[in-house]
């Protein structure tokens, strides 16, 4: 009986995805906390731009959200800093816990929301709206870039007849520092349905008006992640393809919050 009763939800899962299918479900059930963060987000990037001359620009913009993780966000920053693509400006969008010291260089720019969100997609969004750039990269606090990660990203996207945005591969450690394995899987809607291998850290993309995070509140229990639907709505108008090389180095840490990529 038990199985029976199982069977549509069976059927809709292949039909369209599992990740499909729990995200129409946030829609519906989380929609009201989108529309208060949605004027959080606008009354947030309204202040902390009124603040500045002009909008922050350059060929890329790399968006670095944090909260309270002072020693990670700097070698995250560092890292941001030291690829071999100069023409980029790094924005630091502090989730309302107060800035550190960062590195002293005039491609930084940091700023702090008036109070914590909670929410990911919020923090880097405002990151998106206060710069002004062709391209929109994306690296979290935790995590690392290797110093050709923007250069091998541009070099598919600025190519002839070149996609909308693309993806390199995970190289995924342990917190004290050892090698987990390698992600890298070739871009494909459909699979991405099934599984959860897309990822913002190693993401780049053409900047559009779709390339926005979803201001969903979502908890560490709701799935998919914003990284995933980001990725996979943005590929629905946008050509997205993958880079086979390893440009990332993601911290898989038990004790913090990270992608399983399971399910």
């Amino acid at each position: 009986m038990r199985r029976i009763a199982r069977a549509p939800w069976e059927l809709l899962k292949r039909a369209f995805g599992w990740l499909v299918l729990f995200e129409l479900r946030n829609k519906v059930l989380l929609a009201p906390t989108a529309l208060r963060l949605r004027r959080l987000e606008t009354a947030e990037t309204r202040r902390l731009a009124a603040g500045t001359a002009e909008a922050p620009a350059a060929l890329v913009a790399t968006v670095i959200a944090t909260h309270r993780r002072p020693d990670q966000l700097r070698a995250a920053v560092r890292s941001a800093l030291a690829q071999t693509v100069r023409d980029q400006i790094v924005v630091v969008v502090d989730d309302g816990a107060g800035l550190t010291e960062l590195p002293d260089d005039p491609r930084m720019f940091a700023v702090s929301l008036a109070r914590n969100t909670g929410v990911a997609g919020v923090v880097r969004n405002v990151g998106i709206r206060l710069t002004r750039s062709r391209y929109v990269a994306f690296l979290d606090d935790d995590n690392l870039w290797e110093p050709d990660h923007l250069e091998r990203a541009l070099a598919v996207l600025e190519a002839p007849g070149g996609p909308d945005g693309v993806y390199t591969a995970l190289r995924r450690v342990l917190p004290d520092g050892t090698e987990w394995d390698v992600l890298s899987v070739p871009f494909d809607r459909r699979r991405a349905a099934r599984e959860s291998f897309l990822d913002t850290n190693a993401f780049v993309a053409r900047r559009t008006r779709g390339l926005r995070f979803s201001r969903l509140r979502r908890t560490p229990e709701v799935l998919p992640r914003e990284d995933w639907e980001l990725v996979h709505r943005y590929s629905r108008g946008h050509r997205v393809c993958h880079v086979p090389h390893a440009t990332v180095r993601y911290l898989v840490n038990p004790e913090s919050f990270y992608t399983t990529w399971s399910g």
